[in-house]
């Protein structure tokens, strides 16, 4: 038994089948035994001259017999590529450029394709010989197709070779292949003919001398060495206009019809849940001019609206856009979400230069691979600022994970916090009914701030573990407050100014926001232990606002 295994190194195979076009997109699988013979002469010639013929044709000949394949799993693609005229087939001019399919098998880097002759054996000298030429095969089919050939020893050759996914290609006998296989015709040599000398010798006979000395001579020439039938070039063909190859013959194979087919990897529930869930997305902003720090809420907005309409279009079915629940807070009845497990959107300015640098996307449910998808594709904001035309603001996906694995930014661990953005009042002062707020509370802005926020903590609290077991006793809150009574938002230590809340934008982009008229204000949280972002607290929170990070000074 003779078989000989080719393992494709670049994962594609590359061939036309016999008779068919190229821009017919069709593709020669299995390959046909007369390529394979080609290519084992051409090898031969090409590297290895010194080994002679009477010792290399016996091995050919023993070839020239139709093989039986062995298929490994496989799909059928192609690329598309518009490849400019050549210059004697010059038409249009210089734009014009003619679109060529590249049709090919895809198949593993590690799979073999396995080719074999049952009823043929070499000597071990042949064997010897047959194994070198195939150690300098390097290509089958066109030559982007690099392949490693080698001589398989002491292999049972059963049609699943170590798993049931190989498919088992033979020479067709009865007229009616199975019902799930189907008919392919393979050029194959024709032993009887396929290493005659028949076409590529021109034999010419000319005379010497005169009289009795007259000699006449036949001259033969050839075009290569050896003139093989199986040597004969295509262009040779065209000339003498002939459809098929001298010493071939068409050999029907019956092969699989799912041969193309692969079967997707079916993962078991234990290995589902062993994939670590995402709950953070991070990006770095990047423009000419990057948005003001007043700018946080319309950059928030910008991204949900963008990630809602980029999964609308990715899981539009019969032309009904699916809805994120996490993108949007609202479920299918857009009603908004309780329980705040929905999508955070945090621009932030880690640089402390006064601009946006930064936007973490974060969602204690997790995001969907849909989801993932969608985030994995945000890569440009429309805020709706006067120079965006001219200075678009892009967005570079830095990191997708868990929060253990993005501790950087709003959400690092820390027992100091402060804000980056106003702080707005998640209700309004009560001066009535049984749940009144106290006289000293509601005359003092500052105070009601400071008790809608610890309320906001208390929130909190009850969706973090590591906050529940903290005390409202042991967290201390400080009004960040200038000397004339006005809150202050400072970038850091040099800060000696900062912001005013009422410099921020707070008004949405919807219907009776009132956002814009609530108090606001700014504030230093102390946690007795170091505590985990993100913390965003308030009106708007999941927009930008509220949003304390770690205090450095």
């Amino acid at each position: 038994m003779i078989a000989i295994s080719f393992r494709f190194l670049a994962g594609r195979y590359h061939a036309t089948p016999w008779g068919r076009h190229v821009n017919e997109g069709a593709v020669e699988w299995p390959p046909s035994p007369w390529r394979i013979c080609r290519a084992l002469v051409a090898t031969w010639r090409r590297s290895l001259p010194e080994l002679p013929r009477q010792e290399v044709e016996p091995i050919f000949r023993a070839l020239a017999e139709p093989p039986e394949f062995l298929l490994p799993p496989a799909s059928a693609g192609h690329t598309r590529h518009y490849n400019p005229w050549f210059k004697k087939w010059f038409k249009k001019g210089p734009d014009n450029k003619t679109l060529v399919f590249d049709a090919f098998v895809a198949v593993s880097r590690e799979d073999t394709l396995l080719v074999r002759w049952p009823q043929l054996d070499l000597t071990p000298e042949q064997r010897t010989t047959l194994r070198l030429i195939l150690e300098n095969l390097n290509t089958l089919g066109r030559s982007e197709s690099w392949c490693k050939a080698t001589l398989v020893e002491d292999t049972p050759f059963t049609a699943d070779v170590g798993t049931n996914r190989y498919h088992l290609v033979k020479p067709l006998i009865s007229t009616q292949p199975p019902s799930d296989h189907e008919i392919v015709r393979l050029l194959c040599p024709d032993p009887s003919k396929a290493f005659a000398e028949d076409h590529d010798v021109t034999v010419r006979t000319r005379t010497r001398g005169r009289g009795k000395i007259k000699q006449t001579i036949q001259e033969r020439t050839t075009i290569y060495d050896p003139a093989w039938n199986l040597c004969m070039e295509t262009l040779q063909l065209h000339e003498k206009r002939w459809s098929d190859p001298p010493g071939s013959c068409w050999v029907q194979y019956a092969r699989p019809r799912e041969c193309f087919k692969i079967e997707p990897a079916r993962r078991s529930r234990t290995q589902a849940a062993k994939q670590p869930a995402v709950h953070v997305v991070r990006y770095a902003l990047d423009s000419t001019v990057l948005p003001l720090v007043t700018e946080t809420l319309p950059v928030a907005e910008a991204a949900r609206r963008a990630l809602m309409s980029i999964y609308g279009r990715l899981t539009e079915k019969n032309g009904i856009r699916g809805r994120s629940a996490t993108f949007s807070g609202k479920d299918h009845s857009g009603q908004p979400l309780v329980g705040h497990q929905h999508a955070y959107y945090l621009p932030t300015d880690e640089d402390r230069d006064g601009r946006l640098d930064h936007l973490t996307v974060v969602a204690a449910a997790g995001f969907n691979p849909d989801e993932c998808h969608a985030l994995d594709k945000l890569q440009q904001l429309k805020t709706g600022r006067c120079s965006e035309e001219r200075y678009p603001l892009r967005l570079l996906l830095l990191g997708i994970g868990s929060l253990a694995d993005n501790a950087v930014g709003p959400l690092q661990h820390a027992t100091h916090w402060v804000s980056a953005s106003p702080f707005l009042a998640p209700r309004y002062p009560k001066a009535r009914g049984t749940k009144r707020d106290p006289p000293e509370v509601i005359r003092c802005v500052p105070n009601f701030l400071l008790l809608t926020l610890q309320e906001e903590l208390r929130r909190l609290a009850q969706t973090r573990p590591d906050l529940s077991q903290l005390s409202p006793d042991e967290i201390q809150i400080v009004p960040c407050i200038d000397s004339q009574g006005v809150f202050r938002i400072f970038r850091g230590i040099t800060d000696a100014i900062g912001l005013r809340p009422i410099q921020f934008k707070r008004f949405r982009q919807k219907r009776n926001d009132d956002g814009g008229r609530r108090l606001a204000g700014s504030f230093r949280i102390r946690f007795p232990i170091p505590v985990a972002g993100p913390i965003a607290l308030g009106h708007s929170a999941h927009f930008g606002l509220g949003l304390f990070v770690p205090d450095n000074s």
